[in-house]
């Protein structure tokens, strides 16, 4: 028996959480992972209907799923980030509120803190999503940023996310950062600072996802082997880039997703440039046996046939570990 296969539900929030269930079910799922808007998972309903979380798991009973984590990215992007307009289009009105940034800020963070007590209720150990970053902006030195600076910036997503995983450590649920261009940590070296930052604290790992490591050049592999005992979580989703120059690079020209003129776009699973199959060989080495979580997108495709195929190329590419050595029998022989 492989790895349970769950549909995340983000970008499936325009569609009633009846109404994709039972998608995903006909597709072959094993579940889904719930994210904390449209109809999919409501927070507050969690913490004080009695009945809620039950009736969650009801319905995805009907369709034979399960869940066994949530996922809560917008408002945790709010934690850290700069807060200008474009976060009023993501966040729940009462986490935007007035919109005063450093308000908005707090509230995100105590929505987080709801978000661990809701999985807890829902009896899931896992809670993925995003910190934002008050740093991000800075990626590029030039004017020549002061690393006095990147300190700050690190320490003040320790002083914002410190107080909401004690909240995590209570419960008994785990953060589990999806490293990702503008976030805290976006690569290796960026993820090994923000778990200094937090003094290796538990509470908080990642959220694998190879398809926003590959394009930058970050070896995914080597990811998975580093913070072996920090992948709380994993997503299956692909990316493609260019093997030859195109007309913008890494940092996309500004141009939408499904752009010809990009240099790298997400696709759907097993028509981009991830390398699955050594993916799951280094899970199966690191010991990590929870889901493997799609995350579909692809501007070039109908989702719901890539939904599908892609639920049929994760069965595929999945395999248990050995738990013989290929040549044992011929050890065996010799000692006869």
């Amino acid at each position: 028996m492989g790895r349970p296969v769950t549909l995340f539900t983000g970008q499936w929030a325009d569609l009633p959480l009846e109404t994709l269930a039972e998608k995903a079910a006909s597709w072959g799922y094993d579940g889904l992972e719930l994210a904390c808007w449209g109809d999919h998972f409501d927070v507050h309903r969690a913490l004080e209907d009695d009945a809620y979380c039950q009736g969650r798991h009801d319905l995805l009973a009907r369709y034979g799923l399960k869940v066994w984590a949530i996922s809560n990215h917008l408002v945790g992007q709010a934690v850290c980030d700069p807060i200008d307009a474009r976060h009023r289009a993501i966040l729940p009105p009462h986490v935007w509120g007035d919109g005063d940034p450093e308000g908005v800020r707090r509230r995100a963070a105590e929505e987080m803190k709801a978000t661990a007590r809701a999985a807890a209720r829902l009896g899931v150990q896992v809670v993925n999503g995003f910190t934002g970053s008050g740093i991000w902006h800075l990626l590029y030195s030039f004017p020549p940023v002061d690393p006095a600076t990147l300190d700050e910036g690190f320490a003040d997503f320790a002083a914002r996310w410190n107080p909401i995983l004690d909240v995590f450590d209570e419960v008994g649920v785990r953060f589990a950062l999806e490293v990702h261009p503008t976030e805290i940590a976006f690569d290796v070296v960026t993820a090994e600072r923000a778990l200094e930052a937090l003094g290796h604290r538990e509470a908080f790992g990642f959220n694998f996802d190879p398809s926003h490591l590959g394009y930058q050049g970050v070896d995914y592999i080597v990811f998975l082997e580093r913070f072996a005992d920090r992948i709380y979580h994993v997503h299956m989703k692909d990316v493609w880039w260019s093997a030859t120059p195109r007309l913008s690079g890494v940092f996309g020209g500004h141009l939408p997703f499904g752009d010809r003129r990009r240099f790298w776009d997400f696709r759907s699973l097993g028509r981009g440039s991830i390398d699955f199959e050594e993916i799951i060989r280094m899970l199966n080495r690191i010991g990590y046996d929870g889901p493997l979580s799609v995350e579909w997108e692809d501007s070039g495709m109908h989702r719901e046939h890539g939904a599908a195929e892609a639920c049929d190329f994760v069965r595929a590419v999945d395999f248990r570990p050995s738990d013989v050595a290929f040549d044992a029998a011929f050890a065996e022989t010799a000692d006869d």
